[in-house]
């Protein structure tokens, strides 16, 4: 009796985890920092040393984080989309576990050029291109430049066109010229968490800060102040991003014919769901808006279901 259950139930394990490996997206493997830790992997270029994660088989899928986080921003998205697509996930410049040498200019542009370096070196001709917050600006500017390497594009909120900077992120980088953004707003969120997760802090722009946990505050802070010379750089693209790049690029834009889709967090203050409007009249073949209404900006991160969903239906589209 005891060994014909123990045959039973090793004969049930067996078929689960068969049955959880076929359905692969629907029982997704939860991905935490150690893992993320584990799977990093580093592309050596002139310009950078890019970290990155790459998660899956198919055509390639580019997500681009914003700032000041990193690549483990969409952990959630890599989870539930790695069935579908080559999923990688890439530090930019001066933020997460990417190195910049000394010297090297850190801008949008740089950042776009940086990105087309590393498809190459990973031998990934074109993708299907995701973006947030400053990602979403990078995203666009690297449309614009090789409109031939991007299959699809799905934004999120973000910069777009005059809306580039955006009024309320002006004093960070007023902060940022004089070399006090790093010093004066991420370090004192990565001693005490419990700011890092106030309205005054990291959790201004979560729909539930609350759910911040330790460790996500650790990925995203801790190497981007690593060292004076990373507390510099990333002072430098805060600076850099206030220069509006978008509006040259109207006319790259419009002449794209890719599939877009915009989803839009309705409670973000920062990126006014005005500007999903006008890029849903700017890009030819947009598929339209979603809008979510309890979200703010880095809602990708915290409801990466819905970003699941609306990438598998515009990849599929």
């Amino acid at each position: 009796m005891i060994r014909r259950d123990f045959l039973r139930t090793s004969s049930f394990t067996m078929l689960a985890a068969a049955a959880r490996s076929a359905l692969g997206n629907s029982a997704p493997l939860h991905i935490g920092s150690a893992w993320y830790m584990q799977k990093r992997r580093f592309v050596d270029l002139p310009i950078a040393r890019v970290a990155y994660v790459e998660f899956g088989h198919g055509p390639a899928a580019l997500f681009i984080h914003g700032y000041p986080l990193n690549g483990y921003q969409w952990r959630g998205a890599l989870e539930r989309l790695h069935s579908y697509r080559r999923c990688i996930a890439p530090d930019l410049m001066s933020l997460g576990y990417t190195e910049v040498p000394a010297g090297q200019r850190i801008t949008s542009q740089f950042q776009v050029e940086m990105l087309a370096a590393f498809l190459d070196k990973l031998k990934v001709r074109d993708v299907d291109l995701v973006g947030n917050d400053s990602g979403g600006l990078v995203s666009q500017l690297f449309l614009a430049k090789y409109p031939q390497r991007v299959r699809s594009l799905l934004l999120t909120n973000c910069d777009v066109d005059e809306n580039n900077p955006p009024t309320r992120v002006l004093p960070l980088i007023d902060l940022a010229k004089k070399g006090l953004f790093a010093e004066k707003v991420i370090v004192p969120q990565l001693a005490d968490k419990t700011q890092a997760r106030s309205l005054q802090g990291l959790g201004s722009v979560f729909s539930y800060p609350e759910r911040l946990q330790d460790e996500t505050i650790d990925t995203y802070f801790r190497p981007v102040v690593a060292s004076s010379t990373r507390m510099s750089q990333l002072n430098e693209y805060l600076v850099a991003l206030g220069t509006n790049d978008l509006v040259a690029v109207r006319k790259d834009l419009q002449a794209w014919k890719g599939a877009a889709r915009m989803v839009w967090g309705v409670k973000d203050p920062i990126f006014g769901v005005q500007w999903a409007e006008w890029l849903d009249r700017t890009l030819p073949n947009s598929r339209g808006i979603r809008r979510i209404q309890d979200a703010k900006l880095f809602f990708p991160e915290e409801m990466p279901d819905i970003i699941a969903e609306e990438a598998k239906q515009l990849w599929n589209a």
